[in-house]
């Protein structure tokens, strides 16, 4: 009953805007739906860290399977199309933090991007098991290749984005 309420509101999402190709996207869209999208993900990756490395009393086995999920069908979604050239400096809901060198360097961030979707789709089928220790094991795993980007192509945080 869930997927078909999930699947339902999929579609009603999906078929009430218009189809955007990613040849559409202005620069400030490509970058707000990017944003977005890491945002959605680090709060997913908070649940399962609160729930199988902080405070595993709180384990909830298919809220971790579902955030799983989320993190893998983002990583698998084809968000490399949403770094078009030249968005290393403008503004979606805040200025960007990614690196020229991204676009510099394009088999790197290829290459660590499927290291990242190879571990997120492990991080599914681990955590299916219900194996809390190997799901944090897992779960390291996938941060740490999530991270990777982050090292050499995202620039710090600073207070006033």
């Amino acid at each position: 009953m869930k997927n078909k309420i999930l699947l339902s509101l999929c579609f009603i999402i999906g078929t009430s805007f218009p189809i955007i190709s990613v040849a559409d996207l202005k620069a400030e869209d490509a970058i707000k739906f990017r944003q977005s999208a890491m945002m959605f993900m680090r709060w997913n990756m908070g649940k399962i860290k609160k729930q199988v490395v902080k405070d595993p009393e709180t384990y909830n086995k298919q809220q971790v399977i579902d955030a799983a999920n989320v993190i893998s069908a983002i990583a698998n979604s084809g968000l490399g199309a949403l770094f078009p050239a030249n968005t290393e400096k403008g503004k979606g809901w805040k200025k960007t933090r990614v690196k020229p060198e991204f676009f510099e360097q394009p088999e790197e961030v290829k290459k660590r991007a499927t290291k990242f979707n190879k571990e997120a789709n492990k991080l599914v089928a681990i955590a299916s098991s219900g194996n809390i220790d190997h799901i944090a094991k897992q779960f390291d795993v996938t941060l740490k290749a999530c991270k990777a980007c982050h090292k050499n192509f995202r620039k710090k945080n600073k207070k006033n984005n």
